[in-house]
């Protein structure tokens, strides 16, 4: 009978460890801010509906529009940096730049925002100015080298 409690040897020098490894890296490859995609999503998911939710749906009819095409657009990305990270977190930095927008937006689209909605897309804005700089820079850090 075999023993099974004996640890087995170490695979390191098998011949076929280095095209695995290599293997892995491609299959995996820019997976490392999985766990940012999620609530990417959920942010433009919340940015979409956050005019209904905090009803200024009736004060501030274009800042209604403005929140749902941009919450789109972030869940778009969310949705992108799931399908295919390779090709998207090159995209992070549009979302810092969504971030940005959506905190000044309240003033460039809005007439006279009350201090819910600036708070609002505030809040919005920085959390995607965060996440989109997170995502970007781990992108950056697990680009390939040439």
């Amino acid at each position: 009978m075999a023993n099974v409690s004996h640890p087995r040897g170490d695979i390191t020098s098998h011949p076929d460890a280095p095209e695995m490894r290599a293997r892995y890296a491609r299959m995996l490859g820019g997976r490392d801010v999985a766990l940012v995609d999620g609530p990417v999503f959920l942010l433009g998911l919340y940015c979409a509906v956050s005019p209904w939710i905090l009803h200024f749906t009736g004060s501030q009819p274009s800042l209604v529009a403005h929140n749902l095409i941009i919450g789109i657009a972030i869940g778009l990305l969310a949705l992108g940096f799931t399908r295919a990270p390779e090709r998207m977190y090159g995209l992070s930095w549009a979302m810092c730049a969504m971030g940005v927008w959506m905190i000044v937006s309240p003033w460039i689209v809005g007439t006279r925002p009350d201090a819910g909605v600036i708070w609002n897309n505030v809040v919005i804005g920085a959390l995607a100015l965060l996440l989109g700089a997170f995502c970007a820079a781990t992108a950056v850090k697990s680009a390939p080298r040439p």
